[in-house]
This record gives C-alpha cells, sequence and structure tokens, in this order.
C-alpha cells in the first residue's frame, strides 16, 4: 500500500474487514438497509423491487458476510 500524499509505504499480508470484502453495491444495499432501521419493506419502495426480491438479496448477502468469516477463521 502506497500514500501518494506522504509517500508512505506499508507492505505485508493484510484482511480486509468482512464489510470491505463485499462488492460496493452489496456494501451500499447494506447501508441503505440500515439506514431504513432494517425495513425491507422501506428497501423495497425505495429500489423499485418486490420484498422477496430484497429479502433474497439480503439472504445472499450474509451468505457471503457468513463465509467470509468461515474463510477468516480457517486461515
Amino acid at each position: 500500500m502506497h500514500c501518494n500524499g506522504c509517500q508512505t509505504h506499508i507492505e505485508g499480508n493484510y484482511s480486509l474487514p468482512v464489510m470491505m470484502q463485499l462488492s460496493a453495491p452489496d456494501q451500499q444495499f447494506i447501508l441503505d438497509f440500515v439506514k431504513s432501521s432494517g425495513s425491507l419493506k422501506e428497501m423495497a419502495h425505495k429500489l423499485g423491487l418486490s420484498y422477496p426480491t430484497v429479502r433474497n438479496r439480503l439472504d445472499d448477502i450474509i451468505s457471503q458476510l457468513n463465509k467470509f468469516e468461515s474463510d477468516e477463521q480457517d486461515s
């Protein structure tokens, strides 16, 4: 890793926090979910999608997070 501003270089093997391993769209989905106080109904309205579609997307993200955590524990 390199900072152009101060010319600092950092080398090594580092793992990203679990949430940062999600894609940018999935991170945005989680941010919007939190901002909507966890309301899938509100999320469905905001995204113009059906409730089951939003629920399935959340379930997919939860599965990804569980896999990332499991992978970290196995390392």
